[in-house]
């Protein structure tokens, strides 16, 4: 199973919790807004998400803030997090530097990644029209609910970096993402996870961003954590958009023999400067045939967390991240 951890450096920036009043109703001092990523967690305190963000807005100046995580932000039971959406989109004026923003930056031992539903986070994208990265970390149920991650294509021109990190993805999401008009997206990254947690998406689904004609400045390409790897790769084999990429992802999924064989007889992954596929289930002689391939053409290729499962029961693969 893969890690859900709280990044220490978020758009390149230190990641800081920030520093809430004591007894004393002092935070101490605090660094420069714009020299670090801020991340705003209201279980360690157990206070309210609203107190925690009157407080940032009091102590930080929040027109040099470049990053901003949300972290836990509910301070005893768990609550929805379409009002944190909404106080964000609201005071979004107050954030004239904002670059990178991390919804939810919630780590396992807080809340599992398929408890931790979302909400529709098109207006924050709409609030902020000059933010780079968007990650988005959570699921929702395949039908779109009030508590259920959702989308709708958007327009946004600054927009280079968009990440979702689920483990079971619902498929308007993406859907929505290969609808949207982002000229300047240069990393795109999926992880569609389990079925059982509502990840429903299809290769069909796939196929603006394959097309190569959606995303005309996409250079990394992550379609991770799937329980239809090798159907992925197999797409991904004769992708138009391939050839633009300088990196690929395909890991954490229950990639096997098949889908290694569709990425050998397929187009060329020479040009490409990285290829992930950990967490698989490849055989060692596709694995040492991938070795082989990329090594004499210098591309890094990350086969590690080979998994043990037996050949005959395809329903003994899993994701990396489901639950």
């Amino acid at each position: 199973m893969t890690d859900i951890t709280h990044p220490d450096v978020f758009h390149g920036l230190p990641v800081l919790t920030l520093p809430l009043p004591g007894p004393s109703g002092t935070a101490g001092e605090l660094p420069a807004a714009g020299s670090v990523a801020w991340r705003l967690d209201c279980l360690a305190d157990e206070l309210p998400f609203e107190e925690v963000w009157q407080h940032f807005l009091a102590v930080v100046d929040t027109t040099q803030v470049r990053a901003l995580l949300i972290g836990p932000w509910w301070e005893e039971d768990y609550t929805p997090f379409a009002p944190v959406v909404a106080t964000v989109v609201s005071d979004a004026h107050r954030f004239p530097g904002l670059r990178a923003l991390f919804l939810a930056d919630v780590e396992g031992e807080e809340c599992e990644l398929s408890w931790l539903e979302m909400c529709d986070i098109t207006p924050v994208v709409e609030a902020l029209p000059l933010l780079e990265e968007l990650s988005v970390r959570g699921c929702g149920d395949a039908v779109p609910g009030d508590e259920s991650l959702r989308l709708l294509p958007f327009r946004h021109g600054a927009l280079k970096t968009l990440r979702f990190e689920s483990g079971g993805l619902p498929g308007h999401v993406v859907r929505a993402v290969g609808a949207s008009e982002l000229p300047a997206l240069e990393h795109l990254e999926f992880w569609f996870g389990s079925e059982w947690y509502g990840g429903d998406t299809t290769v069909a689904d796939l196929a603006p961003v394959l097309s190569g004609a959606t995303f005309p400045r996409l250079r990394h390409l992550g379609l991770q954590n799937s329980e239809i790897q090798d159907e992925i790769a197999a797409a991904v084999a004769s992708a138009p958009v391939v050839a633009r990429l300088e990196s690929l992802s395909l890991a954490m999924g229950t990639l096997g023999d098949a889908g290694a064989q569709a990425l050998l007889d397929g187009q060329p992954l020479t040009h490409l400067s990285t290829l992930d596929l950990h967490h698989h289930y490849l055989s060692d002689p596709f694995v040492s045939r991938i070795e082989e391939l990329c090594t004499r053409a210098g591309v890094r290729v990350d086969l590690e967390e080979a998994r043990d499962w037996d050949p005959e029961d395809d329903e003994a693969r899993y994701v990396a991240v489901s639950e």
